[in-house]
């Protein structure tokens, strides 16, 4: 490595340490600070009881942090869209309603293209916080809660260029989408929801989004002749059986691998309860089908089915690894 490249790589770890202490400075103000504490932990409580939608908006660097903070909100289950200042201006106010809750971001706190959407709050009671590095500024001081920032060092050498600033108000962000997350018991179930696309959308799928119901559910009695068992399995090509009672109970299960171990005996003598394993592992359908895959490759003899069952522990699906593989699981 030259030494050029040696003076860049240190150019460049000398501004991610100052942007890595002006996160500590705001971890340190949260823990703190009182007023700061206090004001995030009213907006937590504003936005969790919220019956509308939080309104981000902000413009120049504070903007594009803002859709950032929008878009992870949204995506944990915070009903909530960005509003461009200048478009809020020209006609997009009507997207603010009574009942939203807006979430202005600007470092000074005195950005002139958010004072129409100051007035909008003001005019119809909407509710307004404020995040901003001057609790003083005209943007603080219109709020009903106020998130003041610490000032801390740009990593930009000339204090210019928006850097720290940004990162404190983005981590912010995330912390307040995260503690939202928290508070409202926000499962990775429910975060598949929001995430149907991509393969990230695959690991999320539930099991009932993947498994087999009703008439494709293979299922016989205990005594089922074993050939009859067999045509079943045939006829589902699951490569197994569920053994229910005359209550539905699941009580057993065979799979072609139950099969090839009788293969040493006259078949032909056998029922259902002579092959069944009578202890087959089961899940229930709100699970993750990624969860349902560790499953069956945990097990000492790795399986290819489970069976999904309700709290009665009557069959209600069947999960075969082929579905997995077609979902982008496996």
């Amino acid at each position: 490595m030259t030494s050029t490249s040696d003076n860049d790589i240190h150019i460049a770890c000398e501004a991610l340490l100052v942007e890595k202490q002006g996160i500590q400075e705001l971890i340190t103000s949260l823990q703190n600070d009182n007023a700061l504490s206090a004001a995030f932990n009213q907006t937590v409580e504003k936005i969790s009881t919220l019956q509308g939608r939080v309104v981000l908006t902000g413009i120049g660097k504070s903007g594009h942090i803002a859709k950032k903070i929008q878009a992870t909100l949204a995506s944990t289950g915070t009903a909530s869209f960005f509003v461009h200042p200048a478009e809020a201006a020209h006609g997009d106010l009507g997207m603010i309603q009574p009942g939203d809750v807006v979430l202005a971001i600007s470092a000074s706190g005195e950005t002139a293209e958010l004072a129409s959407i100051i007035s909008h709050t003001k005019r119809f009671g909407i509710f307004l916080i404020a995040i901003s590095t001057n609790s003083k500024s005209t943007l603080a001081q219109a709020a009903n809660i106020s998130i003041t920032l610490p000032r801390s060092k740009e990593a930009c050498p000339y204090g210019l260029a928006p850097t720290t600033s940004t990162i404190m108000q983005l981590a912010l962000g995330d912390a307040l989408a995260i503690t939202l997350l928290k508070k409202r018991d926000f499962s990775a179930s429910d975060f598949g929801i929001y995430h149907p696309g991509g393969r990230l959308g695959s690991k999320l799928k539930a099991v009932r989004d993947l498994m087999h119901t009703n008439q494709e559910i293979p299922l016989g009695s205990p005594d089922m002749p074993i050939l009859e068992a067999i045509m079943e399995m045939t006829r589902k090509a699951l490569g197994c059986i569920g053994i229910v009672t005359t209550e539905g109970l699941l009580v057993g299960l065979i799979t072609d691998g139950d099969l090839r171990r009788t293969l040493d005996k006259d078949i032909r003598k056998l029922t259902a309860k002579d092959v069944m394993n009578t202890n087959p592992m089961t899940v229930q359908e709100d699970i993750l089908a990624a969860e349902a895959l560790r499953l069956m490759n945990n097990n000492k003899h790795p399986i290819t089915c489970l069976f999904v069952t309700n709290q009665q522990h009557q069959p209600i699906g069947v999960l075969h690894i082929h579905d997995l593989l077609r979902a982008g699981i496996a």
